[in-house]
């Protein structure tokens, strides 16, 4: 009778499942799996840190689609990779995160690495799973998978004991499933309520965010807005799932960008909300017009309503919607209930947005020197010029200026933090977009603070020969604490916002890599031309102001909990 072992069990379910990667750190409750997929079609992907590979798994999931896989091992291996979990939960990025443990035999006996993770982590997942019968870690695969991404997409928790693992049973005992679930759920007779409060609007705005992207809708919103003439505004990972030069796109959702999103949220009066949360980044729905009816669609049904009263609330997937929305469009012959009827609402948008882009000017093209952030963020944009460039952000402030200025012409191209808000992702994404992308420009943007938490995955990048572009914009510390704490308290603490100049460049030479240092404006070009001709992995040390305060640092002096 043929046997087989718990880890080779765990190690054909991801074969099975077609997985590419495993970000990973190894360790002992592990190798396990890692001994059954050492020559297999799936690559361990080794990162120096277990907080780079949930990052770098949040990433591949942002960008495929589907789940990213990180395994880690037991207790210190498990609590370094909580971060990048709780990051892929608030993003709504399927996740599977493998974890070993000490075995069941000695749990409560002071084992190595010995602690009870599953109580731990189970706020920041979907679903906690722990298989404790070998011949059940199949099913436990198929269940993680489907966790991950069916409804709203998330992180899916799967611990294995070392001991189920390593024991062997008969192949015969084992029972497989292996069920794809792909969910468009649908809110039956909504789309004719949302075309009915659409005609009798004026002033519409369609906000478009994750969820499209998520739903594979992007055909389906563009085909949306252009038969109703709606003016769109993208948020998170749904930008670029319209392009921000289409007539009827006004770029990003963020007020604080610079353009006409905050006149349009001031002065509508109708908001439609296509997988995208009332948070923060709308001022928990205290930036719309209070008169403002609003429409919000979302696979989750608790997520309808949060900070905010939602007129219409649609529990749908987005691209089951949008293909609703465009059929009943076109079989009642609708287009000319909405024919040029939001044309002098599109015409205020424009001016509206070119008004809000004046101010920025100045600092988009400063020669000022200290370099302005904005001036630095311009650059960028403008040598990313071609539509499949990728460009990650990181840092607080770095990331806050690349967002003000980004154009997104392809959805699943640009990379931050979102909601959770975590520095340090900046590498491991860039690293795993490159993986997803190896013949696209990568250029990661990210401040010097932020450099520091996963650097060695610079290392990482030379070592195996992954040419990333890095942009530091270096301010010399943390400049959003910073600056925020000068707003409100009148002066910054010295410790812990103050790093002062670092040679970051030359670290990154001594790596094997190439490195630069600009302190004036026009060397920015140049630096980029030569960085990417050199076919490595490259450091571009950019000297910015340190006293150049963005929106964000206004934001946070006026939620951060400061004595008055």
């Amino acid at each position: 009778m043929a046997t087989v072992t718990g880890g080779q069990l765990a190690a054909e379910a991801l074969i099975e499942r077609n997985v590419e990667y495993v970000f990973t750190l190894s360790g002992g409750h592990i190798t396990p799996i890692y001994q059954y997929l050492e020559e297999s079609e799936v690559t361990l992907f080794d990162t120096r840190h277990e907080q780079a590979a949930t990052f770098m798994a949040e990433a591949w999931g942002k960008l495929n689609r589907k789940p990213g896989i990180a395994m880690v091992t037991a207790g210190p291996g498990f609590t370094n990779a909580l971060t990048g979990v709780a990051s892929a939960f608030f993003s709504n990025t399927p996740m599977v995160i493998i974890a070993g443990c000490v075995g069941l035999e000695h749990k409560e006996k002071l084992d190595l690495q010995d602690m009870d993770q599953e109580p731990v982590i189970r706020p920041m997942v979907k679903k906690t799973l722990v298989c404790q019968k070998t011949e059940r870690v199949s099913e436990y695969f198929d269940m993680a998978f489907r966790y991950a991404t069916s409804g709203r997409p998330g992180p899916v928790y799967l611990e294995i004991p070392v001991d189920v693992l390593n024991a062997t049973v008969e192949r015969d005992s084992v029972k497989k499933l292996g069920t794809l679930v792909t969910s468009r759920t649908i809110d039956p007779g909504k789309a004719a309520e949302m075309l009915s409060m659409m005609a009798s609007a004026k002033n519409p705005v369609v906000i478009a965010g994750t969820g499209v992207w998520q739903s594979q809708a992007e055909e389906e919103l563009v085909k949306f807005i252009e038969n109703t003439g709606t003016p769109v505004f993208t948020s998170l990972s749904g930008r670029g799932t319209i392009a921000d030069n289409h007539p009827l796109c006004f770029e990003g959702a963020l007020a604080i960008r610079p353009g006409g999103a905050f006149a349009a949220y001031l002065e509508t009066d109708l908001v439609i909300l296509l997988g995208t949360r009332v948070c923060l980044y709308y001022m928990f729905g205290d930036v719309f017009n209070p008169a403002a009816k609003k429409i919000q669609v979302d696979i989750c049904a608790e997520e309808i309503g949060r900070n905010t009263t939602v007129d219409l609330p649609v529990v749908s997937d987005i691209k089951a919607l949008l293909q609703d929305l465009n059929r009943k469009i076109d079989e009642d012959d609708l287009s000319a209930t909405f024919q040029d009827r939001f044309s002098a609402w599109i015409e205020k948008l424009r001016l509206a947005d070119k008004d809000g882009k004046a101010p920025a000017e100045a600092d988009w093209n400063s020669d000022n020197e200290p370099i302005h952030q904005l001036r630095l963020a311009r650059e960028i944009n403008e040598f990313m010029n071609r539509p499949d460039d990728i460009v990650v952000a990181d840092g607080g402030d770095t990331t806050t200026w690349m967002g003000m200025t980004r154009t997104m012409t392809q959805a699943g191209h640009y990379l931050d933090y979102g909601i959770y808000g975590s520095l340090g992702v900046g590498l491991p994404y860039a690293n795993a977009a490159k993986l997803r992308y190896p013949d696209k420009r990568v250029l990661l943007i990210t401040g010097d603070g932020s450099f520091g938490f996963n650097f060695m995955e610079v290392e990482n990048a030379i070592r195996k020969n992954i040419p990333l572009v890095i942009v530091i914009c270096n301010d010399l510390g943390w400049g959003m604490i910073r600056h925020s704490q000068e707003i409100k308290i009148g002066h910054a603490i010295e410790a812990g916002t103050f790093i002062g100049r670092i040679n970051y460049h030359q670290l990154v030479e001594a790596l094997g890599g190439v490195g630069m240092l600009v302190e004036k404006p026009e060397d920015i070009r140049p630096a980029l031309e030569k960085a990417f001709a050199s076919g490595k992995t490259a450091c571009i040390n950019v000297m910015a102001d340190p006293t150049t305060v963005s929106p964000g640092s206004m934001a946070l002096a006026n939620v951060g909990a400061y004595k008055a």
